[in-house]
């Protein structure tokens, strides 16, 4: 199997992290020798940044990234991808609602795309939840046209050299970073591929996505890319 980066951040998950690790790790081991572990502590308010260090000490394979505030999930996502160091990146969340060892699912679709991007099937998420996303989704493709059906999966795996690409013209820092990545990495002619996987409920810790000042940002941020297009055009 090619070497694999992990990559996900993390914002007051010190209830989760310990078991994602390990299940990590679990799965990872199983798979080959060559992957590492990157993990964004996002300026968390609760021990998020102490368990990273602890962890990385029973973990050799754990690479924790600092920021020293809370810069927000797209600055989150983009400073782990843009630190891995191996060939292939799999980015996913901390909240471990996804089943790691669906990766198997992507694996064998990254030889014929240079991006493979998950979608959930069913969403597990509360009702007004799936329902922002679905409304999310579909004005992301009315305003850059068709990407992905389920542009905030956080279960993406792609070639490292789409994030080098790319990743110097991405602007969003905050919730719009997931559709402006996958945005551009069609513009800039990379081959994408989607995949069902499954998601699970949350059981520990709380999402932020829902807040009121994340979702004024992310439509402010959304604009701005779209009236950035328009200026490269």
């Amino acid at each position: 199997m090619p070497s694999i980066s992990v990559c996900m951040p993390a914002y007051n998950e010190e209830q989760n992290l310990p078991g994602m690790i390990a299940d990590v790790i679990s799965v990872m081991r199983g798979r080959g020798d060559e992957f590492e572990i990157v993990v964004t502590n996002d300026g968390s308010k609760d021990r998020t940044g102490a368990v990273l260090q602890e962890l990385a000490q029973t973990y050799p394979e754990l690479r924790p990234v600092e920021h020293p505030v809370n810069r927000g999930y797209g600055a989150a996502v983009f400073t782990a991808i843009t630190s891995a160091r191996k060939d292939l990146v799999f980015f996913t969340d901390s909240d471990r609602q996804f089943k790691l060892e669906e990766l198997d699912r992507l694996l064998p679709h990254i030889a014929g795309a240079d991006m493979v991007v998950g979608y959930r099937a069913p969403r597990r998420d509360p009702p007004l939840r799936v329902l922002f996303g679905k409304g999310w989704s579909a004005l992301v493709t009315l305003l850059f046209g068709y990407t992905a059906r389920d542009i905030d999966c956080a279960f993406k795996l792609f070639r490292r050299e789409v994030i080098e690409k790319v990743g110097p013209q991405i602007q969003s820092r905050g919730a719009t970073f997931s559709a402006e990545f996958l945005v551009r990495t069609k513009r800039a002619g990379f081959r994408i591929k989607e995949v069902p996987v499954s998601h699970l409920p949350r059981t520990a810790g709380n999402p932020t996505g829902a807040k009121l000042h994340v979702i004024l940002r992310a439509f402010r941020e959304l604009w701005q890319f779209r009236r950035e297009l328009w200026r490269e055009a």
